[in-house]
């Protein structure tokens, strides 16, 4: 299934939980669930993207997260889990 596919079939879902009536596609309740769940999506592309850097260059993740203003959790760090290995 194409991302194009998976994101009308997602919409359909919004709109079916969500209407007010059998015709109703651009409610503000629509409207504002189908806004939240892109915006969760970006977040957790974010976070992938974070890891990603955080496992590969550790610098600029310090600089990105610095900059963005981001909590690095030292539990769930890459590097406490590397020290902690051997």
């Amino acid at each position: 299934m194409s991302s194009a596919e998976k994101m009308k079939t997602e919409l359909a879902k919004v709109r079916d939980e969500f209407k007010m009536s059998e015709s109703d596609c651009g409610s503000a309740r629509v409207q504002r669930c189908h806004s939240r769940k892109g915006l969760v999506a970006m977040v957790q592309m974010r976070k992938r993207l974070l890891k990603y850097l955080r496992r590969t260059d550790w610098d600029s993740y310090c600089f990105v997260i610095s900059k963005l203003g981001l909590r690095d959790n030292p539990d769930h760090s890459y590097r406490s889990r590397t020290s902690m290995a051997t």
